[in-house]
């Protein structure tokens, strides 16, 4: 089973802990979307500067070319990335690569308050408002699934995993 799966949402949220989880389940490659943005990307959040839609084209486009990438290896790939709105979604679909996405959603409250607690990211907190404002919920064209982020990590890797094969089955059935 070769699938591509981008893990999503806000900062915060969980998404490498899950990605990873997710990745050592399937087999599959992993890479952490943020190490993948260029150093002026990387800059901008630390100050706390929102970045632009023009920002995000050469991250966006890194992104695909590893998820084509794992796909003409015939390797499934993984991803952490935030990929709050459909046409950033859109790009990491270049030439119908076909992408599965696990949105991990919450709460603002929730999520605030892991960020607090963790040390050493270099996205500051006061940029999870404008994150929640950018995000758009899974549409009809997108294979995914949405999680609370409620679940501990091990429940949403498991509910993830069993997506993945359920949406694997449907495709080849």
């Amino acid at each position: 089973m070769t699938v591509q799966v981008v893990v999503m949402g806000v900062a915060g949220a969980g998404k490498s802990t899950v990605a990873v989880g997710l990745a050592t389940s399937l087999g599959a490659d992993f890479v952490d979307g943020d190490d993948l943005h260029p150093e002026s990307n990387v800059a901008k959040m630390r100050s706390g500067t929102p970045l632009t839609d023009e920002d995000r084209v050469p991250w966006l486009d890194a992104i695909a070319a590893w998820l084509s990438g794992r796909a003409d290896a015939g390797r499934t790939g993984v991803v952490a990335c935030s990929a709050l709105r459909k046409d950033y979604r859109d790009r990491l679909r270049p030439d119908g690569l076909d992408v599965q996405f696990v949105h991990l959603d919450g709460e603002f409250e929730t999520i605030s308050a892991r960020m607090r607690s963790r040390a050493g990211h270099f996205m500051p907190e006061s940029l999870l408002i404008s994150q929640f404002e950018a995000l758009e919920p899974l549409t009809d064209d997108e294979r995914g699934i949405t999680l609370n982020v409620v679940s501990k990590p091990s429940t949403l890797v498991g509910e993830a995993v069993d997506y993945i094969h359920t949406s694997q089955r449907s495709v080849t059935a």
